[in-house]
């Protein structure tokens, strides 16, 4: 979606949602580890150090805001990926706008939620 130097109404809200799932720190740590490829709950859960129910309740809202996409796995579980590879260019830019501006940032899907 392009944003229009004068934006629409409809417009703003659609990029206020999108920027809204990246918003909050453990939303952004969830899409840091999905940047390496699909994830379980489970596998989610121990990548960012929070519970099960907060992990399942960011994964609602970025789904809602069309981050992420999720598949069956196996058994019981449920997979999540990125919903689109522009998000990890998205984030990527991110990193080097942080760094232009003085704040040096890496997104690290290793170092967990303790580090955004």
């Amino acid at each position: 979606m392009t944003i229009p130097v004068v934006a629409s109404r409809a417009d703003v809200q659609v990029a206020a949602r999108l920027f809204h799932g990246l918003a909050e720190p453990t939303r952004l740590a969830l899409l840091t580890v999905l940047l390496d490829g699909e994830r379980t709950v489970t596998e989610l859960v121990r990548a960012v150090g929070a519970s099960q129910s907060g992990v399942s309740g960011h994964l609602a809202c970025l789904r809602s805001c069309g981050l992420v996409t999720s598949s069956p796995g196996p058994g019981r579980s449920v997979r999540y990926r990125l919903a689109s590879t522009s998000l990890h260019t998205l984030l990527r830019a991110a990193e080097e706008l942080l760094a232009d501006g003085g704040h040096p940032v890496t997104l690290c899907a290793e170092q967990g939620s303790q580090y955004l």
